[in-house]
C-alpha cells in the first residue's frame, strides 16, 4: 500500500501533473491548468505542434516535448526519472482528459509503481460533456471508448456489452460512424442514441432519436467531425446459454473428459462436479457404483 499526499512537500518534489486540454473551446482552459503549464519544467505532449497553438495562445514558454502512442515505453521512463530527480513534468493529450482514448495510462502506472505523485486536474471530456446533455440517463453509464475498426471484433465487443442495462458511449471518427450505427442497429436493436459532434466548436449538434433514424441522417448530411455516440442501454435480462453439457447424463460427462483429454476417471469425475457445481463424491458415487 501507498498513501500519497499529493500537496506535502510540493515545492521541493517532483511531480507528473495529469492536465486536461479544451475540446474545442478555448475558453474552457481552468486558470489553475494554464498556471500549473506555466510552471511545469517540461509538457509532455500527444502532438507537440497541437501543444504549441495551445501554449502559444495563453502565452506559456515551458518547453514541450513529444510522448504519444509510438514512443510511450522509452519516453515514459525518461519521464518518470525526471520526475524522481525532482521536476515538474504536465502531461497532456491532444484535447480533453489525458488516459481517456488518449496515452497516459502506462505513464500513470509507471508513476505509482515509482511512487511518484501524480496530481489529476479535473476539465473538459467529451464522454460527460455529450452524456449530461444526450436526453438518456446519466447514471449508470459504461465508457466504452473506440471500438475496434475490424468490423468482426468490433461486433463481438458489442455482443459482448448489449446487455448492459447502463447507458453506453463511444467514441467514433467520421469515415467509420455509417458502418458502427449499422453493426449497432444489428446487434442492440433499434435503441435509442444521441450523437454529438463539435462540441463546444461553433457548429456543436446533438442529432437524438432512434438508431435508424440517426443511420437515415447519415445518408442524407455531410459527416464531419469526431463523434461521441450515447446509446441506451437494455431494459431485457440476458438470456442464459445452456452450458455445452447440458443434454449430457453425467456418465456421458465424465466419459467426455476421459475420452478427450485422456485423464484417467478420477481427474474427468473432478471437472465433472466442477462443471456441474456437484459434490465429486456424488459424482464418483454416480459414475462408478451406481451405474454398475
Amino acid at each position: 500500500m501507498w498513501q500519497q499526499k499529493s500537496f506535502e512537500n510540493e515545492a521541493t518534489k517532483g511531480i507528473l501533473y495529469l492536465i486536461p486540454t479544451p475540446i474545442g473551446n478555448l475558453e474552457d482552459m481552468s486558470f489553475r491548468a494554464i498556471r500549473l503549464l506555466k510552471e511545469a519544467d517540461l509538457i509532455a505532449a500527444e502532438d507537440t505542434r497541437n501543444t504549441k497553438k495551445l501554449c502559444n495562445y495563453f502565452e506559456i514558454g515551458t518547453p514541450v516535448i513529444s510522448y504519444h502512442e509510438h514512443n510511450k515505453e522509452t519516453s515514459g521512463d525518461k519521464l518518470i526519472q525526471k520526475v524522481k530527480e525532482g521536476l515538474k513534468i504536465a502531461l497532456v493529450s491532444d484535447a480533453g482528459m489525458p488516459a481517456i482514448s488518449d496515452p497516459g495510462y502506462e505513464l500513470v502506472l509507471a508513476a505509482t509503481r515509482e511512487k511518484v505523485t501524480v496530481v489529476p486536474l479535473p476539465g473538459a471530456n467529451a464522454a460527460l460533456t455529450s452524456l449530461i446533455a444526450s436526453g438518456l440517463p446519466c447514471q449508470p453509464f459504461y465508457f466504452f471508448g473506440f471500438l475496434n475498426r475490424n468490423k468482426k471484433e468490433k461486433r463481438t465487443e458489442l455482443e459482448e456489452i448489449k446487455w448492459q442495462s447502463a447507458t453506453l458511449i463511444f467514441y467514433e471518427s467520421p469515415h467509420r460512424l455509417k458502418e458502427t450505427l449499422a453493426i449497432m442497429l444489428d446487434v442492440l436493436g433499434n435503441r435509442k442514441i444521441a450523437i454529438c459532434r463539435e462540441l463546444t466548436k461553433k457548429y456543436e449538434e446533438f442529432i437524438r432519436g432512434t438508431i435508424e433514424e440517426v443511420i437515415a441522417w447519415t445518408n442524407q448530411d455531410e459527416i464531419r467531425g469526431e463523434f461521441c455516440l450515447i446509446v441506451e442501454g437494455t431494459d431485457q435480462e440476458q438470456e442464459e446459454t445452456p452450458s455445452w453439457w447440458h443434454t449430457l447424463t453425467l456418465e456421458e460427462h465424465v466419459n467426455h473428459y476421459i475420452s478427450e483429454k485422456n485423464i484417467p476417471s478420477k481427474e474427468a469425475i473432478k471437472l465433472t462436479a466442477k462443471d456441474r457445481d456437484m459434490n465429486k463424491r456424488d459424482v464418483y458415487q454416480a459414475y462408478h457404483v451406481e451405474k454398475g
